[in-house]
């Protein structure tokens, strides 16, 4: 069956933290990002190449954890036709004003309660003067600061049920499923899904606990490799605690680094230069219980809290 292109791509996140001003900090002078705008409790980021106007927006929360996560699509007849193969299926959202520099937007929840903003209108990127680019074809001037990423680049959910989630992606949405990990009982475990050329923007990983809307981790790409490894030692100089990496997945080969915001959000720094799936039939690779349990194509065994953490926070 020929694939659905409505959505364009995972555009921004809403991160909640109960200390605004610290991951604020974390995210601005460790990770490169910029601060663009400020309300009461809420602060939008930019991250140095993204066309839109903001990339993160970091709300003030009594925890941590994950609020929408806003996908372009590709048109406004794409959208209308998203929204409306949402209602037919019973995925009943609502129609809110656009966040900052966006249009109307549908919000609209998955099945384990995680928030998704989708949109179409939106006002371009214009960066200050003294962000202003050499090259026309770059969002803003290079910052050259912490570890400059250059984008987001995916959401990592954690899930009650994965099955759920990822039908809802492929069916609503129309994402593609790339990778996923199925237990010997049949059960999937997690799901890898694209609305790219990218191998994944969106994953559902299950949640040990057995409860709804949390979150596993967001990522954002570097360039290449060595910026990850320049990236932990700007961690470790500034006390960021380094849960885990510089390894390489087996699944998506996506060499990574994962660190704790201040306010307890896990975030991944992985590579730019992961896999394409550019053939539009390859099916999905699928990995056993057996494969997985090997743990990462090279590097450091997987530690326990990899599986155990998640916000917002519960015993682990």
């Amino acid at each position: 069956m020929e694939r659905i292109r409505d959505i364009a791509h995972l555009s921004a996140v809403e991160l909640r933290t109960p200390d605004l001003e610290a991951t604020t900090d974390f995210f601005v002078r460790l990770l490169g990002l910029d601060e663009v705008r400020r309300e009461d409790g809420v602060v939008h980021l930019h991250c140095w190449d993204d066309y839109e106007g903001f990339t993160l927006r970091v709300v003030a929360h009594e925890t941590s954890g994950i609020g929408r996560t806003w996908l372009r699509t590709a048109g406004p007849a794409a959208l209308e036709r998203r929204v409306a193969a949402l209602e037919e299926r019973g995925h009943r959202g609502s129609w809110e004003e656009g966040a900052p520099g966006l249009g109307p937007t549908y919000v609209v929840p998955d099945p384990d309660g995680h928030l998704l903003a989708l949109y179409w209108e939106s006002e371009p990127y214009r960066p200050p003067e003294r962000l202003r680019p050499s090259l026309k074809n770059q969002a803003a001037a290079f910052p050259g600061r912490g570890a400059t990423v250059r984008r987001l680049d995916h959401v990592n959910y954690l899930a009650r049920d994965v099955a759920a989630n990822g039908s809802f992606l492929a069916d609503a949405l129309g994402a593609r499923l790339s990778e996923q990990i199925v237990l010997d009982d049949g059960t999937q475990a997690a799901c890898w899904y694209t609305v790219t050329d990218k191998s994944y923007d969106l994953v559902h990983t299950t949640d040990w606990t057995g409860l709804r809307g949390r979150l596993h981790h967001i990522a954002f790409a570097t360039d290449t490799r060595e910026d990850i490894l320049r990236a932990a030692d700007v961690f470790l100089d500034n006390d960021v605690f380094i849960e885990t990496g510089p390894h390489k997945h087996a699944i998506q080969q996506t060499f990574f680094l994962y660190v704790y915001e201040p306010g307890g959000n896990r975030v991944e720094l992985c590579n730019a230069g992961a896999r394409l799936l550019l053939s539009p039939d390859s099916p999905p690779v699928t990995w056993t219980e057996a494969e997985r349990a090997k743990g990462q194509a090279w590097g450091l065994k997987t530690i326990e809290s990899f599986h155990t953490h998640g916000t917002p926070p519960v015993g682990e």
